[in-house]
Parts: C-alpha cells; structure tokens; sequence
C-alpha cells in the first residue's frame, strides 16, 4: 500500500526563497471524511488523489495522473467549499526535499513547509527556517484550510 509519510512545519522567515523553484497549485475535495479525495491542477498536469485516514505521521495515499481538462471541470463543477490557491516552492536542504506552501485567497499569508520521509522515525536536519511543528494539528491539513481558512496570523493562533 502506497504510503505518505510527512512532517509539516510553519515557516519562520523568507530565507527558504533562495534557489527554491516554483509552481502554481489549484486544489478542491470532492469528498472528506475516512478518505479524502483530491482534485489538483499542479502547473500544465493534474491528479486525482486519495489518502486515508492519518496514523501518526503516515497515511495511505493513492495518487493518479488524470487530463487537465478533467481536473479544471471537477474544480469548477464537484468539489466541495471553497477551492486551495497557492503556490509550491521545493528546497533542498540536507539531502531531503522540503516542499513550501505559500497559500493564497482565503489563506493568504499561511506558508507551511512539508517534508516526505521515507519511514516515520527518520532522523532530519531542519533548515534555519522552520518553526513550529504542526503535523498533529489537523487545522493545518488543505482539506481543513478549505473549509476553516486561517489567513492571518490571529486566527492560526486561535
């Protein structure tokens, strides 16, 4: 079973925009719940994706390649609330790639950072950047930000 394995952090400063390379992002849900489904346009490609519940830091998630025209009509059409704008920058840092959420819209002003580990317990080096872990607070998952924006700094803090 396909597994995603993640540890996500808010982000302390602007030093990660050195050499970061970036792509647009629009996403929706069509269904949450015991398993989310996602509809992403990610540049000139999209994807349908499936993730399960969460166990810890790890959760199942199944993700296919599906036709830009299909993507932009369930995002339009399909999904649920409001859709997630932002844009992804990816970082190297210490051999691993870190995956920067600068959000847009309704979240405006949110930039969470995410890393993908090969097992839970991998140890990892955090850029200088990074500041508060927030990878048990489920506010901080997109299908959370969806539906409960937190597009300034008082409503992450309350």
């Amino acid at each position: 079973m396909p597994l995603e394995i993640e540890r996500k952090f808010l982000v302390r400063d602007d030093r990660w925009r050195d050499g970061a390379t970036s792509e647009r992002y629009c996403q929706g849900y069509l269904s949450k719940g015991k398993a989310t489904v996602r509809v992403r346009r990610a540049g000139d490609r999209a994807y349908l994706t499936v993730k399960g519940e969460p166990d810890g830091i790890s959760r199942p998630e199944y993700e296919y390649e599906i036709p830009v025209d299909h993507a932009q009509s369930m995002l339009h059409a399909l999904c649920d609330g409001p859709l997630i704008e932002k844009t992804r920058h990816e970082i190297r840092h210490d051999g691993l790639l870190w995956q920067v959420d600068e959000f847009a819209g309704a979240n405006s002003g949110l930039i969470v950072a995410e890393v993908e580990l090969s097992h839970p317990d991998q140890a990892i080096s955090l850029p200088e950047w990074i500041g508060e872990e927030v990878t048990d607070d489920p506010r901080y998952y997109n299908s959370a930000l969806a539906t409960n924006p937190m597009g300034s700094e008082a409503e992450r803090s309350a």
